[in-house]
């Protein structure tokens, strides 16, 4: 459901032409270019090649391999290829890997035994003379110079996962890649997930034969406990596992994250069931003793903010960022009300706030010890932006911003290494994605010609994105955005359509390019005579601290569909609206808001487009469920209350809801049961199924453009354009 917004979700950064990944000195780059890997050495930025289609050709062969990403080993000598991909749930998870000695040029692809393509997360390890990877949920340790191959695991079971995780940890947590070498190379780490005592969920695929498939997911529903996960450390020698002694009832207990500290201490990351206790425990590999070193705890939920520093979608795990010789770590918590850096000592023993002030720290980026100095994204007067900031690494500095006061927007950066240099890229509302290469201390330009300042000069920009703040009658100050129609008679009155998501996982109101526009409709909504529209409330993860964030816990479907309803009456007073032509859509969680705003605010939205929507709270995946609005057993009101089902009955206006067959994310059961509730109470609708699609609904031929099509023409039929 989160972060499925379809039109605003950008993936982690990915190995391609437009991404850069660092050397691990921090003084170069690489870069996929026109089938080849460059290289380009600063702060010349001299380019060289470093794989050339001869070096990624396997022998006998005439096509060279596709790099879609690729690792080198500690010593510099071995590149590890990722290539052939194929898709797993959301990303391509699942490959080939081959392994090139920069020295002999000789080209070796890895786990030949194993289906093709089946691979997943291969690593070097640290010391360069094995790989490690899993297939068929088992796994694998390769030794390079042999060839020969030592399974670890030996479950072949969907149901029961080592090396990787179930699709609930992999969507709520963005875990995916689940083992880790040992420092010393002599033993792995791994995530060992039991799914034998969660249920699936059939999915049917009734398109591809006479007869229709059963496709099982492995998916515990809100109320149901979680997968038992444990760590279990295997040493190579020996092929025995220790499993990790943590505390508490694997049942009840999540574990996101872990990190090798040493070869002889591991660090983990343990959440209660509810989601709103973590404890970190410091773990001896050989004898899976365990000790509790901190402890959080938040009235709603403690989040889980994963650092994916210097990591990319494929290879992406969450770090624990370790400094001073890794006696302590940085952490990111919301305990004084905002985001704040802290760093704690590995013995728990001490504690020191990094930043400080009324303002989140959006993400963290790099340190740098020498100087004292961590790097972070923060926005401290406007939730809708996001610029580069920095501060002292003891706590004792002042906030410093980096990012140009003259680029007035959304900045990323992705510092090197040695935090020395930094692709800087910014975007606005009026501004296509932009970057340049940056001397991070002098915080120019490499190449002055090919500056952002540079680029952007002379240009003339068009500014359709109109933001501004609207405060309810109940005094809660929201941001939004609007694009005007073309030609704006403020004497006329123009239909509204509002773009929704509201909750807790994306914002739809961000100065950034893309914000306002819309790929479903096919036209120009603003040259029909439309006003396009979006507003953040209470409850979307706006930097406006932890407050605004957390107030929606157990009131998703309540207090995120007030906030929109009492804003949209203020924007029903302004003169150039027409109260007749008032619609709204959103896709996955936009989809949930959008049913519940016709439903329960049937006076004010009288069109409404829903497409993949949680209807029923009851149907949805435990973790993130769980996470906002508690266990059914306890609070069952509250998911009843927030749920759109429950409203069905007091539709009025005119409805499309759509859904895709195949959607293993928001069960198509959703749509049914929607349907069903519909039905008893005699209320017309229009419904479309996408068969054996999934969330995104952008599979199979003609797919896109029949959703733009069916979407396009319902609007204008329903909510004409135009001014009146």
């Amino acid at each position: 459901m989160k972060r499925i917004l379809i039109l605003l979700i950008f993936l982690p950064c990915l190995i391609n032409a437009q991404s850069i990944r660092w050397a691990k000195d921090g003084n170069a780059y690489f870069k996929i270019e026109a089938g080849e890997v460059s290289k380009y050495a600063l702060p010349g930025n001299s380019k060289t090649t470093f794989l050339s289609k001869t070096d990624l050709t396997p022998s006998g062969q005439t096509e060279s391999l596709k790099v879609r990403s690729f690792t080198l080993s500690d010593d510099g000598t071995q590149v590890l290829i990722y290539t052939n991909t194929k898709k797993v749930w959301r990303l391509d998870t699942e490959g080939d890997y081959w392994v090139l000695n920069l020295t002999t040029k000789k080209l070796t692809q890895i786990g030949q035994a194993q289906p093709a393509p089946s691979l997943r997360f291969a690593k070097f390890s640290p010391d360069g003379k094995k790989v490690g990877y899993v297939s068929d949920y088992d796994l694998y340790v390769e030794d390079l110079a042999s060839g020969k191959a030592q399974a670890i695991t030996s479950n072949h079971s969907r149901k029961l996962i080592s090396g990787t995780f179930d699709w609930a940890y992999e969507e709520e947590f963005s875990c995916r890649d689940g083992f880790q070498w040992s420092p010393d190379s002599q033993a792995i780490a791994y995530w060992q997930i039991d799914a034998n005592k969660i249920r699936d969920y059939f999915m049917l695929n009734t398109t591809d034969s006479a007869y229709s498939k059963v496709v099982p997911v492995e998916y515990p529903t809100i109320g149901q406990r979680p997968s038992p996960a444990k760590i279990g450390v295997v040493n190579l020698s020996s092929s025995k596992t220790v499993w990790l002694n943590i505390p508490g009832d694997p049942q009840q207990h999540y574990l996101p994250r872990m990190e090798w500290n040493s070869d002889t201490e591991i660090f983990v990351q343990q959440l209660n069931r509810k989601q709103n206790e973590t404890k970190i425990f410091s773990c001896h590999p050989k004898t899976g003793d365990t000790k509790q070193i901190y402890a959080e705890s938040d009235k709603a939920w403690v989040d889980v903010f994963p650092f994916a520093v210097n990591t990319y979608a494929l290879d992406f795990h969450h770090p624990f960022i370790w400094l001073n010789n890794k006696k302590e770590f940085l952490w990111l918590s919301e305990k004084d009300g905002w985001a704040h850096l802290y760093r704690i000592s590995k013995d728990g023993t001490k504690e020191a706030l990094i930043t400080k002030g009324d303002y989140d720290v959006i993400d963290y980026l790099a340190l740098d010890e020498k100087s004292n100095t961590v790097y972070f994204l923060a926005s401290p007067t406007n939730a809708t932006q996001k610029y580069l900031y920095k501060t002292k690494l003891d706590g004792k500095g002042k906030l410093e911003l980096i990012s140009p006061v003259s680029q007035q927007g959304s900045h990323d950066y992705s510092i090197s290494p040695n935090a020395k240099y930094a692709q800087h890229s910014f975007s606005n509302t009026f501004t296509k994605p932009v970057s340049e290469l940056i001397n991070l201390t002098t915080n120019k330009a490499i190449n002055e010609k090919e500056s952002i300042a540079s680029k952007l000069e002379g240009t003339t920009p068009v500014k359709k994105v109109e933001f501004f703040k609207i405060k309810t009658e109940e005094g809660t100050e929201m941001d939004g955005w609007m694009i005007k129609p073309a030609n704006f008679d403020a004497a006329k009155k123009y239909p509204v359509v509002f773009l929704v998501y509201t909750e807790p996982a994306s914002q739809t109101v961000r100065d950034s390019y893309g914000t306002g526009m819309n790929r479903l409709f096919n036209g120009d909504m603003s040259a029909e005579g439309y006003i396009y529209m979006s507003l953040d409330g209470r409850g979307t993860p706006a930097p406006k601290g932890r407050e605004w964030r957390k107030s929606i816990y157990r009131q998703i479907g309540q207090i995120n569909i007030k906030d929109q309803a009492l804003a949209t009456k203020e924007i029903l007073k302004w003169p150039y609206v027409d109260p007749d032509r008032i619609a709204v859509w959103g896709w996955s969680g936009g989809g949930s808001t959008t049913l519940n705003l016709l439903f329960q605010y049937p006076e004010i939205y009288k069109t409404g487009i829903a497409i993949a929507a949680v209807a029923n709270q009851l149907t949805y995946d435990n973790i993130y469920q769980e996470r906002y609005m508690g266990l059914p057993q306890e609070n069952l009101e509250d998911i009843v209350k927030g749920s759109p089902v429950t409203y069905a009955k007091n539709l009025k206006g005119n409805l499309l809801y759509i859904h895709g067959t195949g959607d293993d994310n928001v069960h198509y059961n959703n749509a049914e049961m929607l349907l069903n509730e519909l039905i008893k109470y005699n209320k017309q609708f229009q419904f479309m199924a996408y068969p054996n699609r999934t969330h995104s609904i952008n599979e199979g031929e003609g797919t896109s453009k029949h959703l733009s099509t069916l979407y396009s023409e319902y609007l204008r039929k329903y909510c004409s354009p135009g001014g009146k």
